[in-house]
């Protein structure tokens, strides 16, 4: 039988070597990049393309590493970027809400005659919706004369994103009456959007016809949709029964999704069968305690609270600090919880005390409930004034 220090041996010997293996294929495809004495624009956008297709949710540095290879290209080397350059650079500034610099790439792919195919909009959608400039993204949707059904799912999703339920549905009309047949990420955006604004009925039904109306076979991403439909709605005891009896095994994403629901409606039951898949399935990581921890804080059970950070602590696992990037003026500015190595972080915290005086003068309670409970209400007020996103936006402000 595995135990818990089992499960955790095993994935750090897997989490070494899958590192080893995405360093050694950077490297390769470095190496024999810087090979080449005059790199075409083949080999350019080979490299771009190769470092774009390893970006993460989590990863960051690879869509760095493709805006800095994008400027390289620019400066050392006689090469014209072309469209499939600018997929790439564009993608990279969606994944860092690089703003500046996606609407540079937009007016350089204007102001050089490139054509605004189906791939370079789908890709500057996704820049303005992550960017939330919502209302670009739709002007550049409808200015795309021919469009597939990437771009539906890009302007689907943007809509679903910011809120607009209804607009995203109006808009999957459109795409069937264009007679456009919808596939698996349209399912999942459409069921994205009716989960946002509560429209939990017709995300089922979605979902439930897809097979028959479409010929898609359900997969994990859209049980996950379902999962989460179901639990923003505060019925899970469905979400759970969904899990049971969904034909492949649930992974962590749909399990830390049913996690997070309970943590809204305060079902403790269902969240610690929840949080006993998430230890099975990743033991590693801190989140997922961090999330049972604030429910049991939010129930103010506060024994419990202890019992799990003594559990955290007992394997070896530690809450990793939050990070917020911003960018201004094509300058990014990263922050990390309680960061003082911004050169103006002086003025940052200033600013914050200034913040707080206002706050406090107009009544506002920070709720400092779930933040660190063992310290008093000062320190938990401290914690929540120096949370990594604060920071950004303060130096934002």
């Amino acid at each position: 039988m595995r135990t818990l220090g089992n499960l955790y041996e095993l994935w750090c010997c897997y989490k070494k070597e899958a590192e080893q293996l995405k360093k050694k294929k950077k490297m390769n495809n470095g190496y024999l990049f810087s090979q080449i004495s005059q790199p075409d624009l083949g080999s350019w956008n080979s490299l771009l393309s190769a470092y774009k297709s390893g970006v993460s949710v989590s990863d960051s540095g690879l869509s760095m590493e493709v805006l800095c290879l994008f400027s390289d290209m620019q400066r050392g080397s006689k090469v014209k970027p072309n469209e499939v350059s600018f997929v790439a650079l564009i993608n990279a500034c969606a994944d860092l809400g690089a703003f500046s610099q996606g609407i540079w790439a937009h007016s350089y792919l204007v102001k050089s005659n490139l054509k605004l195919n189906r791939f370079v909009v789908t890709s500057l959608i996704d820049l303005y919706v992550n960017c939330g400039f919502l209302e670009f993204a739709r002007q550049v949707f409808d200015e795309l004369p021919k469009k597939d059904a990437f771009c539906y799912n890009a302007m689907i999703r943007g809509f679903a994103t910011h809120g607009y339920g209804h607009k995203a549905l109006d808009l999957f009309e459109d795409m069937v009456l264009e007679r456009l047949t919808p596939d698996d990420v349209t399912i999942v955006v459409i069921m994205t959007a009716c989960s946002h604004v509560g429209l939990v009925d017709k995300g089922r039904e979605f979902f439930y016809s897809m097979k028959e109306k479409y010929g898609l076979k359900p997969k994990v991403e859209h049980y996950g949709c379902l999962v989460d439909l179901l639990g923003r709605a505060g019925r899970l005891n469905e979400a759970m029964e969904v899990l049971h009896t969904m034909p492949m095994k649930p992974n962590t994403v749909l399990w830390r999704s049913l996690l997070g629901a309970t943590r809204k409606h305060g079902t403790l039951d269902i969240a610690e069968v929840a949080l006993d898949h998430l230890i099975e399935l990743e033991p590693e990581t801190s989140g997922n305690y961090v999330l049972l921890s604030n429910i049991y804080a939010h129930l103010k059970k506060w024994e419990d609270v202890k019992r799990v950070r003594r559990l955290m602590k007992d394997h070896g696992i530690d809450k990793m600090p939050g990070t917020s990037i911003l960018e201004i003026d094509g300058v990014f500015h990263e922050f990390l919880t309680a960061d003082k190595t911004h050169p103006q972080s002086q003025k940052i915290y200033l600013k914050i005390h200034e913040m707080n005086r206002r706050l406090h003068e107009y009544g506002h309670k920070p709720r400092t409930m779930e933040v660190l409970f063992d310290l008093e209400d000062e320190d938990g007020e401290d914690a929540l004034s120096y949370h990594s996103e604060r920071l950004a936006i303060t130096y934002s402000i």
